[in-house]
């Protein structure tokens, strides 16, 4: 067994430990590479079928291909995906783009409160419908009490703080101090009722871990992360306004591979094109101890 199978097996085993111990789960998807691996491992562990919904939270900035990219592989595999947004900040033009916000300001009402909204219920969400290829007012408004998400600990600092079943409290606030030991693979599922879940099933991977595996399993992702004429292509993505592309030549996975193996980017974190990270510094921990993801 390879590395890349023993790590599948793990994030397969973490998967299914979830859907064993939390009802009523979803899972983050962001469009983004790590999150598409992690609906692919999904996809294996419960034979070929996702149990649960997918939740994406539309900044309504994102990049237009990512949107492309999320309905055509809904459709593609009849998923199940549930939008939501803070519409009243939209609406009253609370964000950066629009001048009135600084960049944790928009991400905090944009990205932490839609989540935490979304996944409690108490605004509305929308669901696909797959008969009618639209978007529909979703009527099941219970509360997802468990989330898995994509999240790398080498992806940046905050992330490496976390546990595969992460506490947060009933009001999605992360205690980064408080969190259960997880030693030879013995994990820490009974938690405390109104306590709700973080699940990391890729928390281990790499980012060459990520490249490797969408490369040996042919998983198809968006092609902003390849260099598609210009010398530049994406490394992370996210909202236009804050993501900034990097330079690079890599036209495919392979590429891509070989670039990451080089050591061209050892020293540059994997956000480092996304600005609201840097801005004001420590940012992206604040943003998550008040449920970013």
């Amino acid at each position: 067994m390879d590395n890349l199978e023993k790590i599948e097996a793990q994030s397969i085993y973490i998967l299914r430990e979830a859907y064993r111990s939390f009802d009523n789960l979803a899972m983050l998807w962001s469009i983004g590479k790590d999150s598409t691996v992690l609906l692919w491992l999904a996809q294996k562990a419960f034979l070929g079928h996702v149990p649960f919904p997918l939740v994406h939270i539309d900044t309504s900035f994102k990049i237009p291909e990512m949107i492309e990219y999320r309905d055509n592989l809904v459709k593609k595999f009849h998923l199940s995906l549930i939008v939501g947004q803070n519409k009243a900040a939209l609406k009253n033009k609370e964000t950066f783009p629009e001048g009135n916000a600084t960049r944790l300001q928009c991400c905090k009402k944009l990205k932490s409160e839609a989540l935490n909204k979304c996944l409690s219920g108490e605004w509305e969400r929308l669901r696909f419908d797959h008969i009618t290829d639209q978007f529909v007012i979703d009527e099941d408004r219970k509360a997802y009490t468990g989330v898995i998400v994509g999240v790398r600990a080498d992806e940046e600092g905050s992330r490496s703080k976390e546990r595969y079943f992460s506490p947060r409290d009933k009001n999605a606030d992360w205690d980064v101090g408080d969190q259960p030991p997880e030693f030879w693979n013995q994990f820490k599922t009974d938690f405390e009722p109104n306590t709700h879940i973080r699940i990391h099933p890729l928390l281990d991977w790499t980012e060459l871990n990520i490249w490797e595996y969408i490369e040996r399993e042919k998983i198809p992702v968006t092609n902003l992360y390849f260099d598609n004429g210009n010398g530049k292509r994406y490394r992370s993505l996210g909202c236009f306004p804050c993501t900034h592309a990097v330079e690079s030549h890599s036209r495919n996975v392979t590429e891509i591979i070989t670039e990451l193996k080089s050591g061209k980017f050892a020293n540059i974190a994997e956000r480092s094109g996304r600005a609201q990270d840097s801005e004001g510094g420590g940012t992206l921990e604040t943003l998550r101890r008040e449920g970013y993801m």
